[in-house]
């Protein structure tokens, strides 16, 4: 058969798809200065292309099917597979509805087609249901799927072909006699693992399936495949607790460097599950940097969202020992949490500034369907439009603040966070001595700043 595999470049604003909350998506719409230039990075650095669908063109390359790939174009063919998303569903129902009027079986995969099969149904032939590798297999060996198909999860995640990046868009060039892969933006994604062992009730990273994960061994015969493929490749894990067991960590680390891989690696992980000694290990072994939640400065809000809080001291340590090791820090944080106020969104924006990261990223808090935040929250949500549970906008009616409120807050905390000089001396690198003493006499200047801004529009500022 040929095979069409489908990653619809997203329409309005930047969209992440694939693994991004889940594989629910996210979409930035530019809302001021500071996330319009953060639009502008993103396209240019952080368009990754989809580790979902390699790996299911590898599995039906494995069959003898011919596989193409495409970001919007059309194409003959026997059967198209697109990647589901909510935040941009109905560009993707759209090309489906294209795609079946020139003949093809059109089928669905990816958590939004999972859990809200109705946005997907009436422009497709099939919809799976679950990580889709299983229902693949199954249509690669010549089974014809229909309507709502169930797909089991793979229990050994070792058995899975590794991604065949070359069938999915990644273009070769030839260097010193070889064609080589050229480095995708952002670079290659990597599942050392799948779903998440947390109990966190906002986040759809648990939803589709049970927590497994590969081997040592596995995921080092992959990296050792991309670094023969596109030499000292850079490597996105997308494992939302890549450090979960540190036993293993540190085997995979010892591993990397046993094999001699030039490899540099980003990976995503709690605070409380890194130490100086694995710091120092992960580093060794090509880590550039780590991406991990905060969420809220205060503990009590998060124990009500199912998030176990970790101690300041011990976050504050870590991201010193990064600063030390070359590690860059991007931390994660969520306003709007059902217990927060305005003055504990800005404790938590004062906090984001004063812990030292070396980005921030901050989100709105969303009740995404299936999660148990859904179940709670679900009657206060009054947003209809699906594509707008993108991360970035208000959705549900809040105890506390209101949706201007809250846009005002988010745009409050970006602007607060990126327009100080200290950061710019810290992320430029300035070492650690006047330049630095200068830039951070003269935050207080900038804030005085924001604060004028802000009481200018809300007529009251972000006390930070």
């Amino acid at each position: 058969m040929r095979i069409v595999l489908a990653d619809l470049r997203g329409t309005g604003g930047f969209v992440h798809k694939d693994t991004i909350v889940g594989g629910y998506g996210a979409r930035l719409r530019p809302f001021s200065g500071v996330t319009w230039l953060m639009y502008a990075l993103k396209k240019r650095l952080n368009d990754v292309p989809s580790v979902q669908m390699a790996t299911l063109a590898a599995i039906l390359a494995r069959e003898g099917h011919e596989v193409l790939w495409t970001r919007d174009r059309l194409f003959d063919g026997d059967v198209a597979l697109v990647l589901s998303s909510l935040v941009d569903h109905r560009n993707e129902t759209r090309w489906a509805r294209a795609a079946r009027a020139r003949g093809l079986r059109v089928g669905f995969v990816g958590l939004a087609a999972s859990k809200l099969p109705f946005l997907f149904a009436d422009s497709a032939d099939f919809v799976i249901d679950g990580e889709p590798e299983e229902a693949v297999a199954r249509l690669a060996r010549g089974e014809a799927l229909e309507g709502i198909c169930r797909s089991h999860e793979i229990a050994d995640l070792d058995s899975l072909p590794f991604p065949r990046w070359d069938l999915v868009g990644v273009q070769a060039a030839r260097r010193t006699g070889k064609h080589v892969w050229t480095r995708p933006i952002g670079g290659f994604p990597v599942l050392a693992s799948r779903s998440c062992p947390e109990f966190c009730t906002y986040c759809p990273h648990r939803i589709l399936s049970t927590y497994r994960a590969r081997s040592v061994a596995s995921i080092v015969e992959e990296l050792g495949l991309l670094c023969e493929s596109a030499p000292e490749p850079f490597v996105i894990f997308r494992d939302p607790l890549f450090t979960q067991d540190r036993e293993r960590c540190l085997q995979l680390c010892d591993a990397i460097v046993a094999a001699g891989l030039r490899v540099a690696f980003e990976c995503e992980t709690r605070l409380d599950r890194l130490d100086d000694y694995l710091l120092a290990r992960l580093h060794a072994a090509g880590c550039r940097t780590i991406d991990f939640g905060v969420e809220s400065v205060s503990p009590e809000a998060l124990r009500r969202v199912g998030r176990r809080p970790i101690a300041e001291d011990h976050q504050r340590r870590v991201i010193e020992t990064c600063e030390r090791l070359g590690i860059r820090t991007v931390a994660f944080y969520v306003l709007g949490l059902p217990t927060d106020t305005w003055s504990t969104v800005a404790a938590t924006i004062d906090y984001s500034i004063d812990l030292g990261s070396t980005l921030a990223q901050f989100k709105m808090l969303t009740p995404y369907p299936a999660t148990p935040l859904w179940k709670q929250l679900g009657p206060l949500v009054y947003e209809t439009d699906w594509e707008r549970f993108d991360g970035f906008t208000p959705t549900f009616r809040h105890p506390s603040l209101s949706a201007e409120e809250l846009r005002f807050l988010l745009a409050a905390a970006y602007a607060r966070f990126y327009l100080r000089p200290s950061f710019y001396a810290r992320y430029w690198g300035a070492p650690d001595g006047w330049l630095r003493r200068l830039a951070g006499r003269l935050d207080p200047a900038a804030f005085d700043l924001h604060a004028w801004r802000e009481a200018a529009r809300m007529s009251r500022p972000v006390a930070c």
